[in-house]
């Protein structure tokens, strides 16, 4: 039996239209333990960022809710943090400064102006942009962007990691050293991380357990694959790995042929 660190119930959610509401999710069910690393993915539509929403406390479910150490999730709080495709970084601040702002809002009360001050400075080290902490976002690359937004977001200590697709823009190699990053990170930190992705090796080098959802509206859990890969994961002899491969090609069989992409069903 798992622990119910964070628990999604029957969440479902609808939308109001000017032909009536559309109901986006319908009735997923999800129980993460701490420290466990967790993939969504599916067609464009299905919903995964709605889901991440509601656990962010975004958006509010109809129906079902959210608990997260048994606290009903109903707004934003800094236990949950969320690291988005776009950086979002002030452009007019330095990647210290992008940092600070979260961090004084959470620890301005608990923490000394020094002891403020290391842990920024220890963030920056964590994501490896300790180097470039006092250069503004137009002066660093894509990567760098996003490994600030993953600093600050990891600053706030919060007790869910939240990424919507957040190597998503950036280019392969790129994409693949914060892979490895993150993959550090989280066993450095034990957090609990729920990802989106439209990448399946993506999602089966970094997740513990990968959740396929049927394409929308009304999406469900379609499939919830468990990744039984030994730690720590090394990107090139798992390709050569036989259960690597395996647990590709299952997620690749559930969304091309359980779960045909919703454009190619009305061009057939």
């Amino acid at each position: 039996m798992k622990d119910r660190y964070l628990e999604l119930s029957k969440v479902s959610i609808e939308f109001p239209t000017e032909q009536g509401p559309f109901k986006a999710l319908d009735e997923i069910d999800l129980i993460m333990s701490e420290g466990e690393f967790v993939s969504l993915i599916g067609h464009s539509g299905c919903g995964k960022s709605t889901v991440l929403n509601i656990v962010a406390g975004l958006y509010q479910a109809t129906t079902g809710g959210v608990l997260l150490e048994n606290k009903e999730v109903n707004e934003p709080g800094p236990d949950r943090a969320v690291v988005f495709q776009n950086h979002s970084l002030l452009p007019w601040l330095t990647a210290y400064e992008n940092v600070e702002l979260a961090v004084k809002q959470v620890f301005n009360k608990s923490k000394s102006p020094q002891e403020i001050k290391d842990w920024i400075e220890h963030n920056l080290t964590l994501v490896h942009m300790d180097h470039a902490m006092h250069k503004r976002p137009a002066e660093i690359s894509g990567g760098m962007k996003q490994r600030v937004g993953i600093a600050r977001a990891l600053a706030m200590q919060p007790k869910v990691l939240l990424m919507d697709e957040p190597f998503g823009a950036l280019d392969a190699l790129t994409r693949a050293h914060l892979q490895d990053s993150l993959m550090e990170i989280q066993a450095d930190l034990n957090s609990t991380v729920i990802m989106i992705t439209h990448d399946v090796d993506e999602a089966v080098l970094l997740s513990d357990r990968i959740v396929m959802m049927t394409n929308g509206p009304a999406a469900k859990v379609g499939e919830i694959l468990e990744i039984d890969l030994p730690r720590p994961r090394n990107r090139v002899e798992m390709s050569d790995n036989a259960e690597y491969n395996h647990y590709r090609h299952e997620v690749l069989a559930f969304l091309y042929e359980k779960q045909r992409n919703p454009s190619d069903q009305k061009a057939a």
